[in-house]
């Protein structure tokens, strides 16, 4: 059974950074396309990147360029995001899913993880 764990939300001031894991089970991560999503308070879901498992070729949303690099420790079977120059704009329950294809089935066709909420204050 493929199941994911998110975790390392919490408070953090504008300008900084937080480390979010997205540990995995019943799959290994490079076998899988594994990404993050966010959803803010009245918004929609949106993609915030993903990372490939034929390459591990990296995607972002327009954003986050620059300031968030997703990452694969296929040892510990986790995927991470790294925040840094966090924007209040930034809050939002952030949650990791995967799909055993290309990162383009991941919203449609994913295993989901619960969220962790990431608050930045201004």
């Amino acid at each position: 059974e493929v199941q994911l764990q998110a975790s390392g939300g919490g408070l953090v001031q504008a300008g900084g950074s937080r480390r979010l894991s997205c540990g995995a089970s019943g799959f290994n991560v490079d076998d899988y396309a594994i990404g993050w999503f966010r959803q803010a308070p009245g918004k929609e879901r949106e993609g915030v990147s993903c990372i490939s498992s034929a390459d591990g070729s990296s995607y972002y949303t327009d954003s986050v360029k620059g300031r968030f690099t997703i990452s694969r420790d296929n040892a510990k079977n986790t995927v991470y995001l790294q925040m840094n120059s966090l924007k209040p704009e930034d809050t939002a329950v952030y949650y990791c899913a995967a799909v055993p294809a290309s990162c383009d089935y991941l919203a449609d066709f994913g295993s989901w993880g619960q969220g962790t909420l990431v608050t930045v204050s201004s």
